[in-house]
Formats: structure tokens, sequence, C-alpha cells
């Protein structure tokens, strides 16, 4: 007599499709990765349990090894946007932390298809311990990627219309706010703003923080300019304000480099700072402090910033949930106001 046919083992893919998730989360679950919320995790073991699904010894411990690095990605079109003073100082402090890690820092510039698909492929295939993406747009498929990561993900800025399970942030709203409250208390009343890309979570909140300031001022804003963060954009970008609005008395500048450019144009048309047009700018990079005049700012703690979302990635890889946090701001007045 013939005996019955071993049953087959249920696979991972069958787990994944009758908890409704992606194969990566369940993976996740059963690696007992901390990066998934609740109900997918419950979801995962209940099909486990349906399907009397075993992991297999050897793949679960190739898929929990370490490599010993972790990676910082930009999402960008530049690649000398890693020279930018901003991004060289959140990489001070990020390899500073990791280092203490014993991890490996690795930099990645998403600027192409091409470039973005190894990115995705890097949190796909755990080619890192974690992963922290800075400089994301609307729409951008990084994010859609990192919610399906096999490894941890830290956002340095939150995503646009999205908020993330682990992130670093800066008080972008509310810098903003004080800034163009120190332009009002000045005694300006037309106060444009130069804005940072609108299709990031940080030009977006920026300008947030301008309006809101200037309405409860009982003041209207003025029709928004927007520049990439580079000096060339802010000088471009006041140039199309003074034509736009040639009795302006004050400008906004949703960073330093912009800001920068401003005071270019500015010059270059004759118009004295602040006398004429006082400038705001928002960073507190050496640029704001060599340029001329010297420019007010507001003050964010970009290498704390890199510190700490590596400090964040670190507590993540090592199995524990961090707290998201959000660092202060504080303006920084000096001769351009």
């Amino acid at each position: 007599m013939t005996g019955a046919a071993p049953r087959r083992q249920p696979t991972l893919d069958e787990v994944a499709a009758r908890a409704g998730v992606s194969r990566s989360v369940a993976s996740r679950v059963l690696n007992k990765a901390p990066h998934v919320s609740p109900s997918k995790r419950e979801a995962v073991e209940r099909a486990v349990r349906q399907l009397g699904y075993v992991a297999n010894p050897t793949a679960r411990a190739l898929a929990t090894r370490q490599t010993g690095a972790a990676a910082l990605v930009i999402s960008g079109e530049d690649p000398s946007i890693f020279a930018d003073p901003f991004f060289a100082q959140v990489i001070v402090g990020a390899s500073q932390t990791l280092e203490e890690a014993d991890l490996h820092l690795m930099l990645c510039l998403a600027a192409s298809e091409r470039g973005r698909k190894r990115v995705e492929e890097l949190l796909r295939s755990r080619g890192a311990d974690g992963v922290m993406l800075m400089a994301l747009r609307d729409g951008d498929p990084l994010a859609a990627a990192a919610e399906e990561a096999e490894i941890p993900v830290v956002f340095g800025g939150r995503p646009v219309d999205s908020v993330p399970r682990w992130y670093v942030d800066v008080d972008n709203v509310g810098g903003a706010r004080a800034a163009t409250e120190h332009l009002v208390s000045r005694g300006r009343t037309r106060v444009a703003a130069i804005c940072g890309r609108l299709d990031t979570e940080a030009g977006r909140a920026r300008y947030r923080g301008y309006r809101d300031a200037l309405l409860a001022a009982g003041l209207d804003p003025l029709p928004p300019r927007e520049g990439d963060f580079t000096e060339p954009s802010g000088a471009a970008a006041m140039e199309a304000l003074l034509a736009d609005t040639p009795d302006l008395d004050a400008v906004f500048a949703a960073n330093d480099n912009m800001a920068a450019g401003a005071l270019r144009t500015l010059r270059a048309t004759g118009r004295a700072v602040p006398a004429d047009v006082a400038v705001v700018g928002f960073d507190d990079l050496t640029v704001a402090r060599v340029a001329d005049p010297p420019l007010t700012t507001v003050h964010q703690p970009i290498t704390a910033l890199g510190r700490e979302m590596a400090r964040m990635l670190v507590t993540a890889v090592n199995g524990h949930d961090p707290t998201p946090l959000i660092l202060p701001t504080r303006l920084v007045t000096r001769s351009s106001t």
C-alpha cells in the first residue's frame, strides 16, 4: 500500500497573500523586525497559524544577516548636492554616530531612474543594515519603496503628505513664522517670499510659516516665487519679485543659498539692504555669516539632524522602536534686517 504523499509546505508568498500584505512585510514579521504596523503584524501571524507555515532556518539566517553598513540616500538630480554645505553637515553628524556604532556610512544619490532602481534594490535586498532617506519630493517612488523595505528606514525631513514611522525633522513652520514676524516687527508691510521647492515638505512648511505670520499680522502674503534651494534660483526669483512687486520692502527666503542670491540681485538693481529691502534666510550656513551684509537667518541644528537620524537608525537596527523627533529652530539677527 502506497503511503500518502507528504503535505506540501506553504510558502511565504502564500502567507503574504492570505494576510493581504506584501511578501517583504510578511518577511519582516517572521524575522521579528520592529518596523511593521500592529495590524499587519497581527494579519501575518494569523495567516501563519492558519496555513501552518514553518520558516526555513537557512533562509531566516540569510534574511537576518548584518552588513555592517548604513546608507544615506539623497533623492536629487545633481551629484554635486553632496558638496552643498547643508548636506555636508548632515554627513558629518551621521558619520560620527555611525562610527560609534561600528557601522560604515554609504552615500547614495538617486539622481536618475537607474539610481532610484538601485536604491530600491538596496531596500529590498538588505544591502545595508538600515537607510536614511532625505530630500524626497511629492510622489517620490522611494517613499513607497521605504514602506516595503526589508530594513529600517529613517527619514530626514518628513515626506510630502505622509507621516512615516521614523523621522527626524526641524520646526520648519515655526522657524519661518519667527523670521516673518521679525520682519513685521521692523515695520515691513510688503513682505515677499522666495519659497523652496513646493513639492518638498520643507518648501511647503516654510511657506506656511511665512503666510501664517503675515495673516496673523493683518497683512496680505504676496504671490510667492519658487526656487530650488540654490543661489542662482534665489537671484532669479528675486528679479521676478521685483518685476511683480517693485515696492516690496522685505523678503523671506526659504534657505540661505537663495537669500544670498536675492542679495546679489538687490545689489545689482541698486536696492540697499536693509534700508530698502530687508532679507531673512533659513539654515544659518557659513554663507549667511559672510554675506554682504551678514544675513539674519533661522538657525537649524544641521549637524544634530544627521546625528539624530543616525542615532534613530541604530536604535531601530538594534530591534527597538524609536520615537520621531522634531528639532527646534531659532532666529539669528544680523545686519540684513
